[in-house]
């Protein structure tokens, strides 16, 4: 399968399928056991594991079901930490846009607390401020609404549509078949196989 900029795909089958091992090999967190994996034309596979993390931390987002933020830091430090960590930004500049980014979702007034402050809905908004800390043209999100309940979660889609309609491009796995309908694109999957990869809407 081939991702382009801009489009917003709904992976989908199910439990076992492979939903998230596909999700795992764009994010190149897997390497595959045969064929290769591109990033902007580039055969990823052999690359050496720095090299592979550094190509995550500049050109890919991670959103999970489980928010993964680090418990002892506040709002605003989880999402310093990538861009902290690519050093793109320093000091004020880091820290304007760790809060542009949590403005943008709704949570500037929540930047300093930590995560067992915010409700499940504000946790996984903070993910993706983090996600997005470094401009990505890629997010990946693998179940993100899987803890949320429908109101969060078609908020969550909300987003992910307005960072299509930006030029990202976003690959979601999801159960949910309501809101993998509201992607452009939909890949379903069987057995380790895509059997379907139609355009929606």
């Amino acid at each position: 399968m081939a991702v382009e900029p801009g489009e917003f795909i709904a992976v989908t089958g199910p439990s076992g399928s492979g939903k998230s091992s596909l999700l795992y090999l764009l994010g190149l967190l897997d390497r595959p056991s045969q064929g290769a994996v591109l990033l902007e034309g580039r055969d990823t596979a052999h690359l050496p594991a720095a090299e592979l993390a550094g190509l995550r931390l500049a050109k890919l987002g991670f959103v999970f079901q489980f928010h993964f933020l680090l418990p002892e830091f506040t709002a605003l430090d989880n999402v310093l930490i990538p861009i902290r960590r690519l050093g793109r930004l320093h000091g004020a500049a880091a820290r304007d846009r760790a809060m542009a980014l949590l403005g943008d979702l709704g949570l500037a007034e929540a930047a300093g607390k930590r995560p067992e402050q915010l409700s499940g809905g504000m946790r996984q908004r903070c993910a993706i401020a983090r996600a997005l800390a470094n401009d990505p043209a890629l997010i990946l999100a693998d179940e993100p609404t899987g803890n949320l309940d429908s109101a969060n979660a078609a908020a969550v889609f909300d987003i992910f549509a307005g960072l299509v309609a930006q030029g990202r491009s976003v690959v979601v796995v999801t159960h949910d078949a309501t809101l993998a309908a509201r992607a452009g694109r939909r890949v379903h999957l069987v057995d380790g196989r895509i059997v379907s990869d139609t355009a929606q809407g």
